[in-house]
């Protein structure tokens, strides 16, 4: 395939087949061409197509700007992977490692159909980066086959905000209704299996893992998810059943998942990778916030889920608020069971 000049400018509109001459795809990725994440290793590229109404098709719709924080603008999109647990492996971890694999990242949204051959057309927004510090979020929803599957939604940062076709159009829906989606502990334990096996294979078929990624707030993140797998399993040796929530609020974008709900003790935990005042203390937040969209919620008991016990001062502060500490020790976890 001959590459040819095209420029990329913000609102360009185009065709994924136009692209590909322009930049190029190895042959064992052009099969993966209807993908929504394509590499372009001859052009250092990496482009990722987001379209909305595939991914309604497909049992989410988690794609479009959102609020985002103090840092800037967030583009939501969603990894690849139609059916069951999405894992961290292949285009997914591709996405995920894109800065280490030295790829440019450029992210177009599907804007209508040539009218000839009815090829959709695809308008460019502008270069990203996965975001260094929060590089994505797990979400829940219903496969086309309605199979219950964690999905990852990647979070990404315009490179250069005034190279970027930001529109209010390409914003994620805002929720006509408040839902509170339950995640039972089989999909849980389901996908928990389905990333231990992508992290394995992405060692030894990439030569990349998340922990060898920049940037320290992912090394955390991982470790995190390490605190609730062992959590879980501590739970359930204890005969105790766990599951969580995905909770959708009316009149908000996006949605907000709580780390753990321990059904046996109608209790929920927020885990945090690291034990510092600042991770407690958005801990609390985040628990007082989830707590308000539970069914039965003035009995509900919070618990913060820490690596190690955190200095006598944040254990008082979690004490006046009635939030339980639970922490890893080498022989378990302190403060379970929780106290009556």
């Amino acid at each position: 395939m001959t590459s040819v000049d095209l420029e990329l400018k913000p609102g360009l509109v185009t065709t994924r087949a136009a692209l590909a001459v322009a930049f190029g795809r190895p042959d064992a990725e052009e099969r993966a061409s209807q993908s929504g994440i394509v590499p372009c290793r001859s052009s250092k590229k990496l482009l990722v197509f987001s379209d909305p109404q595939k991914s309604k098709e497909h049992g989410y719709n988690f794609d479009g700007w959102t609020e985002g924080d103090n840092e800037g603008p967030v583009f939501d999109y969603t990894g690849t992977g139609p059916t069951g647990h999405q894992v961290l492996s292949g285009l997914n971890g591709t996405l995920l490692n894109h800065e280490v694999q030295e790829l440019d990242l450029h992210v177009f949204i599907s804007d209508g159909h040539v009218k000839s051959g009815g090829a959709k057309l695809q308008r460019y927004v502008g270069q990203m980066r996965v975001d260094s510090t929060v590089p994505f979020t797990e979400r829940w929803d219903y496969d086309p086959k309605g199979n219950l599957r964690r999905v990852y939604v990647f979070r990404l940062r315009p490179v250069d905000l005034d190279q970027t076709d930001m529109r209010e159009s390409d914003a994620v829906q805002i929720a006509k209704k408040d839902d509170v989606l339950s995640v039972p502990k089989a999909a849980v334990k389901e996908a928990a299996k389905a990333g231990a096996k992508s992290k394995k294979t992405e060692k030894h078929t990439t030569g990349q893992t998340t922990a060898n990624i920049t940037g320290g707030e992912r090394t955390v993140i991982r470790r995190e998810g390490q605190l609730v797998t062992a959590f879980e399993e501590h739970l359930e040796g204890a005969g105790h059943t766990f599951s969580t929530f995905q909770f959708t609020v009316e009149g908000e974008r996006g949605t907000f998942t709580p780390d753990l709900y321990d059904e046996t003790d109608h209790a929920l935990y927020e885990a945090k990778g690291l034990t510092t005042r600042e991770n407690v203390r958005m801990a609390i937040g985040q628990l007082l916030d989830y707590r308000r969209h539970v069914e039965n919620n003035k009995a509900l008991r919070l618990a913060v889920l820490l690596p190690t016990a955190p200095t006598p001062d944040v254990q008082g502060l979690l004490a006046e608020q009635n939030i339980a500490l639970v922490y890893q020790t080498d022989n378990g976890f302190a403060g379970f069971p929780l106290a009556d």
